[in-house]
């Protein structure tokens, strides 16, 4: 089966101040514990997975079914682009140029004389407020508004009456040509709004960024030959580089309707998704309310991709910053940010504490497909995170050949007094078979159970790491039932694997999975004898 990768920017939701928070005036900010205790805020599938579990957070559950993380910050930044291309593996050592007295006068002088058009404002602001404040100024003149903010941008924002969307992108290309070398700013952003005072923002912004200097995970895995698919601003954001297809989006709903149509395609490799709204919409004009039933939203959404995951793909929910909606500050924050991953494979209730880098994300995703990180950053939790199964050769056995393989080996069962056979298929990591059947005494005590046989003739052949086992079971004659390994089999499945190693139980026709963690509930009794 083809593996597929996902992965969800819950743009701007942080989980807690970084230690060098102060360095940026961010002391105490925690967007995630803002909006958590909001009447808005109601979210069972990510509490599910573990969200509240991680580090620092509180108010986990027991056994989570995901595995999950809190991620530090290496670039020296708390802004999209840092943070993007440092999940990407691409860590930022040195800041990128802010201007909190606005752009110096040879770069918006270069930028007038190559627009033909004057500028207003220059100088850190609001988005809606400097629409307010500007606006009319700006119909009456035909004045390009440009404005910054705590962040590296450089933001131009036009009435499209005025400046035609297709003319406010060329003006922000010119500017992207000028903003170079010292003045490299992270991202030249076109911010188009519409109406009369009071002025709307309209969905056609758009971003233009500098070009990832060096080749990052999308890149790499476009390299190897796997599809890199986008959703929402992430082509912007690295300027295309590594991005096999994009598909922008206007709001977060828009977002999730794209990445569920996604899971539905045939591809493999890495989707991509931002969902900007958590930060566009709510954090950076302080609601609380709004962000809150923003989360409520996409967790709905959640719940749908959850269902329709297929076996070998995997789920990586984060963030890129923080963007605390609850203090006076309408900037990003410097925060960790939540990394929890889900799927059939990932061992349920894992908790890796603090990773030292976004970039650890990155490292995952490239082991997961085999694709050497080269120069990237970041270390793969991907080991201490995936059972075994998530590892077997392409070429192993279905878990239908599995359980036609355990119907074999039962063909050879001595059963002359419960007259009830079972065999046994057992699945190592390297993708061998070894196979078992029940074998009775007169004596009762000597007798062995076929999932007991298979580990023991494995074991004797130098095997110990194994990724599932099959059975089957029924009576003489009879056709086969659903049956489960004993307690006693169990203790020996234990004794080398772990709680999230897979147990098929039901037919050949209908096989059914379960972990050996969760198997406790179906234990073997006199009525699986008839008696």
């Amino acid at each position: 089966m083809k593996k597929r990768a996902f992965i969800i920017v819950l743009d701007s939701m942080g989980v807690g101040e970084l230690p060098d928070a102060h360095l940026w005036h961010d002391e105490g900010s925690n967007t995630l514990g803002a909006i958590r205790n909001h009447e808005n805020f109601y979210c069972p599938n990510l509490k599910k997975l573990g969200l509240f579990n991680i580090e620092g957070v509180g108010g986990g559950i027991d056994r989570p079914q995901g595995a999950v993380a809190r991620a530090a910050e290496l670039s020296m930044g708390k802004d999209t682009t840092t943070g993007h291309w440092e999940i990407a593996g691409l860590v930022s050592p040195q800041p990128m140029p802010t201007y909190p007295d606005g752009f110096p006068a040879e770069v918006i002088d270069e930028f007038e004389k190559r627009t033909g058009r004057k500028t207003l404002c220059n100088k850190p602001y609001s988005g809606t407020d400097v629409i307010r404040d500007y606006g009319r100024e700006h119909v009456e003149t035909g004045a390009l508004i440009v404005y910054t903010s705590a962040d590296s941008v450089f933001q131009i924002a036009a009435h499209e009456d005025v400046v035609p969307v297709p003319e406010l992108y060329r003006y922000c290309e010119i500017a992207r040509e000028i903003l170079q070398g010292e003045h490299a700013v992270g991202r030249v952003i076109a911010r188009p709004f519409t109406g009369e005072h009071p002025f709307t923002r309209t969905a056609n912004r758009h971003d233009f960024s500098l070009i990832p200097p060096r080749d990052t995970m999308l890149d790499l895995l476009q390299k190897a030959g796997y599809d890199t698919l986008s959703v929402g601003k992430i082509f912007d954001i690295f300027a295309g580089k590594g991005v096999s297809e994009a598909n922008r989006t206007s709001c977060n709903d828009e977002g999730m309707e794209i990445t569920l149509k996604m899971q539905q395609r045939e591809f493999e490799g890495l989707c991509f998704i931002n969902l900007v709204d958590f930060d566009m919409k709510y954090g950076h004009r302080n609601d609380v309310p709004g962000y809150a039933a923003a989360m409520t939203a996409f967790d709905r959404q959640l719940g749908v991709f959850l269902e329709n995951m297929r076996d070998d793909d995997i789920l990586i929910i984060t963030a890129d910053h923080g963007c605390d909606p609850a203090t006076p500050s309408t900037d990003h924050s410097r925060e960790y940010i939540p990394v929890i991953l889900a799927g059939k494979h990932v061992k349920q209730g894992i908790n890796l504490g603090t990773r030292k880098s976004y970039a650890d994300i990155s490292a995952t995703v490239l082991e997961y497909f085999g694709v050497d990180q080269e120069n990237t950053a970041g270390e793969s939790f991907l080991r201490e995170t995936m059972s075994d199964a998530a590892f077997l050769p392409e070429n192993a056995p279905t878990d239908r050949e599995l359980m036609e393989a355990a119907d074999r080996a039962r063909r050879y069962s001595h059963t002359p007094y419960s007259h009830f056979r079972v065999g046994a298929a057992l699945l190592t990591v390297d993708g061998e078979v070894f196979t078992g059947c029940n074998i009775e005494n007169a004596a009762y005590g000597p007798t062995n159970c076929a999932e007991r046989t298979a580990v023991f003739k494995a074991v004797s052949e130098g095997r110990t790491r194994f990724s599932k086992i099959a059975v089957v079971g029924g009576p003489e004659g009879g056709d086969l039932q659903f049956c489960s390994p004993c307690g006693i089999c169990r203790q020996v499945l234990a004794e080398f694997c772990d709680k999230d190693f897979i147990i098929i139980l039901g037919t050949p026709d209908d096989p059914h999975e379960y972990r050996l963690g969760d198997v406790l509930p179906f234990s073997f009794t006199k009525a699986d004898l008839g008696q």
